[in-house]
Order: C-alpha cells, then sequence, then structure tokens
C-alpha cells in the first residue's frame, strides 16, 4: 500500500474536483440546450373554431395557458362530453400575492361550471372542479 503526503492528496482531491464540476457543468448545458431548442421547435396549435368563434379542442394539444382554446374538452359530473370555458375553469385571476392569499382561503374545496356543446351556449351538463 501506497501513503502519499497529504499534498499529494489534496491536489488529487482539487483535481477530482475541478473536473467534476467542468462535467457537471457541460452536462447542464447541454441540458439547456435540448430544452431550449424544444420549446422553439414546439407549434402552437389551430384549434378550429365554433359558429360563434371560439376555439374548441383538448387543452392537453396546447403548448402552454396561453395556447389553450377557449373551451376546452372536459367530461361532465354525469359522464357526458362536452366543453368548458377556459375563462370559467381559470376562474378568477388575482391582481397581487395578497389577493391571491385571500381567495386561496376563500376558495371552497369544489365548484361546479357549466358543461357546453360546441356552440359555447348550450349548456348540456355541469363540469366539477376539486374533490369532495
Amino acid at each position: 500500500m501506497r501513503v502519499y503526503s497529504r499534498g499529494v492528496r489534496i491536489a488529487i482531491i482539487g483535481v477530482v474536483f475541478v473536473i467534476g464540476v467542468v462535467a457537471g457543468t457541460m452536462v447542464l448545458d447541454s441540458t439547456k440546450t435540448k430544452i431550449n431548442n424544444n420549446q422553439s421547435s414546439l407549434q402552437v396549435p389551430s384549434f378550429p373554431k365554433n359558429e360563434n368563434g371560439q376555439t374548441y379542442g383538448s387543452a392537453a394539444d396546447a403548448v402552454s395557458p396561453s395556447t389553450e382554446p377557449d373551451l376546452i374538452k372536459a367530461m361532465g359530473v354525469d359522464g357526458t362530453e362536452g366543453y368548458v370555458l377556459k375563462t370559467d375553469l381559470d376562474g378568477k385571476m388575482p391582481k397581487n400575492p395578497s389577493e391571491a392569499l385571500e381567495q386561496q382561503r376563500n376558495a371552497p374545496k369544489s365548484r361546479t361550471i357549466p358543461l357546453y356543446d360546441v356552440d359555447g351556449r348550450t349548456v348540456i351538463g355541469h363540469f366539477k372542479i376539486g374533490n369532495g
């Protein structure tokens, strides 16, 4: 068994540490590049429009919340397939952090919103948000 002096051991540990930092940085940079390339290659979906000019379809086809259709495909409490309005689903957006906290404190465990036909006007059922 070979015994190294303290200085040699510290130098070896330092070299291993530097190699680890460099390798980690290279992997992280490569991952960031892949993520950025994937995001830029995502195409905004083109949802069909109903006679009222509202887009409709599945939120799963959207690349972000801002690209979701006006009418989002959903299944009602009784199993009826239809659409919910994005504005109903999202609810009222808070204007500031304190308003957001107030909304969270006062929010019911669940709420029910209308389930519409593709026309966005005809109510065909109800959709439950939350549990309970």
